[in-house]
């Protein structure tokens, strides 16, 4: 169930002036404040810090933004689909199995009472019929693919029974099996420690690239979009403050982006002090 590759000409996806709002006491406040861009078969990453906006961004493409909540575009088209008139029930469609989206716990996102195997076969028979026998083999399959060397026996184990690194990775496995266009990933590596982040996040990669899919990667670390990501758009209260191609990160003009920049630290590490943001200096306050 190969979908036809679009022309290069054709983004995967625009985006066009999205705002998300929600209400508060004193009226309704907008977290997402007129966002834009194009994304082709391509790795972008939205680096912010919390409350920025960038998570919010990753739920309102998937139209995942609850009530209260509000979203509304002047334009949201995936691969010619226009998102924005879309019935709930054709989103539900093209959610997993098109366009997929990695949360920050794997923990939470799987289902206790099922067995591993059964939750990733269930991911790809709700978007695909198959044969038993083919949907075990693809099972196995993406499970391989994801590093994991006896799947024979993870999929029998239950989510409790499996490290949180390789949670992650049975995550992912669920998310790719139906083998969408666009994966969204929102600090898809938060809860795991350093070096499985890594292994993590070159495997979402070398599967990317593989597969030739868009990619969103969401996430504060500044250092780690740039080196997974080909473009970078940073955001910072709800706007975009930069958009920039990620090796040209340290030409970046935006004073915010050249804080987030200073303040990361660096191994050969000769200041006292680490810079402290100064949001004042540029948040109109």
């Amino acid at each position: 169930m190969s979908h036809s590759h679009q022309s290069e000409r054709a983004p995967l996806l625009e985006l066009e002036n999205l705002r998300v709002s929600f209400p508060t006491p004193q009226g309704r406040v907008e977290v997402v404040k007129g966002l834009s861009f194009t994304l082709g078969r391509e790795r972008l990453g939205i680096v912010g810090e919390s409350g920025s906006g960038k998570s919010m961004t990753g739920r309102a493409i998937l139209r995942l933004v609850r009530s209260p909540g509000r979203q509304q575009a002047d334009r949201m088209v995936f691969d010619g689909i226009d998102l924005a008139g879309l019935s709930e029930r054709k989103m539900r469609d093209l959610r997993g199995a098109r366009i997929s989206m990695i949360m920050q716990d794997p923990k939470f996102s799987l289902n206790p009472v099922m067995t591993i195997g059964a939750q990733i076969a269930e991911a790809l028979k709700t978007h695909e019929k198959l044969a038993r026998s083919e949907v075990k083999s693809r099972v196995l399959e993406m499970l391989h693919s994801v590093r994991i060397n006896d799947p024979e026996r993870v999929v029998n184990l239950y989510p409790h029974e499996v490290s949180g690194g390789m949670g992650q990775r049975i995550m992912i496995a669920m998310m790719l099996i139906p083998r969408p266009d666009l994966l969204i990933a929102d600090e898809p590596t938060s809860a795991l420690d350093v070096s499985v982040q890594a292994q993590v996040l070159d495997l979402i990669d070398e599967l990317v690239r593989d597969k030739g899919m868009g990619l969103i990667l969401i996430s504060h670390d500044l250092n780690l979009v740039a080196r997974y990501c080909d473009r970078i758009l940073v955001m910072h209260a709800g706007e975009v403050v930069e958009s920039c191609a990620a090796e040209d990160l340290h030409k970046a003009t935006h004073p915010y982006t050249q804080g987030l920049l200073a303040a990361v630290p660096r191994m050969e590490e000769t200041r006292e002090e680490l810079p402290v943001l100064d949001r004042s200096a540029w948040s109109g306050t």
